[in-house]
């Protein structure tokens, strides 16, 4: 059952520490049973209350999940098992198109911004028990979703859209919960579930978004919670269509009280209308980040919400770090204000380099995805195969891996740095690398 690991640990701490070490350096595979909790009691010679609390902390922290009477195993994808690892070393003389970031020639500069939000600090000190807001950063970003269509709600500010995302769970849900995530999606998403012991359930992705009957089906699997990407998917590139907004709407319409979360951290850098799903259930967040337009070293995203949902983040939030930078609010403010980013021009640049590419792979007989954002999704047999051939060749992707759990193979390619006269060389060596292949699906 275990090989040849053994449990070790006379308390439930330093049980589930052993099986936990195991796991992180592979002597515990994923899917691997561990013994019943008598059995284990027994052969460590402690009481099995003992060993039951041992495993109800490996579930909550994600590392195993338990069946019933088909016993506890390993998370096919444990928390501690990161899909940061699931990536090739880039050697010198190498392409970069693997690491998902933005062109750093279309962000702006931030010194100015940055002195001007600290003269404002120097003046007027933010000390502890200030407001966690800063009132203009909430004035804009509010005009900014009411012309969206993003119902009225309260809002706080979080480091970042998964900062965001984690803080939300946390306050609805409870460990062994399910999440409905998106497949293939956002590979730190699909890292955080487990990590705080929440279940994870595959919905599929088209180039329109989610795919309602995958959503309907996790709902009906127990899915209390869901996470959408409304443009600029990763690794997709789907956005929401205004037909697929009807058709998710409605499924939740079905199932109120899940918990939905709307992540457009693609706000900025796309030139797709927004169709936002908010307020169709009683509980709802939306969450817009700054980091692909303005940098990500900003980490700053905005959240609005329901009313109790925001109230519960604003509280965890107080016991924890408190707030947001409130230098750093002002001066995102100062670069909303001064119009740093080009919102079109931006766009307009990273769609032109998406179409170079999917173009010359349509040449050359190879299905792509990418209808918004930074990068392109290309279906391949071979994950480990086409990643290493291309490698050779000069150009280095991300492996599929990182982003999905039952979906199709694929590789994903960010063009954010990719020149018109890359596009070309770049899909002769994807086109050797995977084969032609007939246009497909990549659900």
């Amino acid at each position: 059952m275990l090989g040849e690991y053994p449990i070790e640990g006379r308390r439930a701490a330093d049980i589930s520490a052993s099986v936990e070490r195991a796991v992180g350096a592979g002597e515990l595979e994923p899917g691997q049973l561990l013994p019943p909790m008598r059995e284990l009691a027994a052969m460590l010679g402690v009481n099995p209350n003992t060993v039951a609390a041992a495993y109800r902390t490996l579930r909550e922290r994600g590392v195993i999940e338990t069946a019933g009477r088909r016993g506890s195993r390993v998370r096919p994808k444990p928390a501690t098992t990161s899909r940061e690892m699931t990536r090739a070393d880039v050697p010198a003389g190498v392409r970069d198109l693997s690491d998902g970031n933005p062109d750093p020639a279309l962000l702006p500069p931030l010194a100015r911004a940055f002195a001007a939000a600290a003269e404002q600090g120097d003046r007027q000190p933010v000390l502890y028990g200030a407001e966690p807001v800063e009132p203009e950063l909430a004035r804009l970003a509010r005009a900014g979703l009411d012309a969206d269509g993003v119902p009225a709600g309260p809002l706080t500010v979080a480091s970042g859209s998964l900062d965001a995302v984690e803080r939300v769970l946390a306050a609805h849900l409870k460990p062994g919960d399910g999440v409905a995530v998106e497949d293939p999606g956002w590979g730190r998403t699909l890292d955080l579930v487990p990590a705080l012991g929440l279940r994870t359930l595959s919905v599929g992705v088209d180039d329109e978004g989610p795919l309602p009957d995958d959503l309907r089906t996790a709902l009906a699997a127990g899915a209390r919670a869901v996470v959408i990407t409304d443009r600029a998917q990763n690794p997709t590139g789907a956005s929401l269509s205004a037909r697929r907004a009807r058709a998710l709407r409605a499924v939740l319409k079905a199932h109120p009280e899940t918990l939905l979360i709307e992540d457009d951290h693609g706000h900025g850098i796309v030139d797709l209308p927004l169709h936002p799903l908010a307020g169709v259930t009683h509980h709802w967040t939306f969450v817009r980040s700054v980091a692909k337009a303005y940098g990500p070293d900003l980490r700053l995203a905005v959240l609005t919400g329901d009313t109790v949902t925001v109230d519960r983040v604003r509280g965890r939030q107080r016991l924890g770090p408190g707030w947001v930078s409130l230098l750093t609010q002002r001066a995102v403010v100062r670069l909303w204000a001064d119009g740093a980013v080009d919102g079109p021009a931006v766009a307009a640049a990273y769609r032109s380099r998406r179409e170079a590419l999917i173009d010359a792979l349509a040449e050359r007989g190879v299905s792509a995805h990418g209808r918004s954002g930074m990068n392109v999704w290309v279906p391949v047999p071979d994950e480990t195969g086409a990643v290493a051939r291309l490698l050779h060749s000069g150009w280095a992707v991300a492996p599929g891996a990182r982003f999905r759990m039952s979906a199709a193979p694929g590789i994903r390619i960010t063009v954010s740095t990719l020149t018109a006269e890359e596009a070309g060389p770049l899909a002769d060596a994807i086109a050797s690398a995977v084969g032609p292949a007939p246009m497909r699906s990549y659900v």
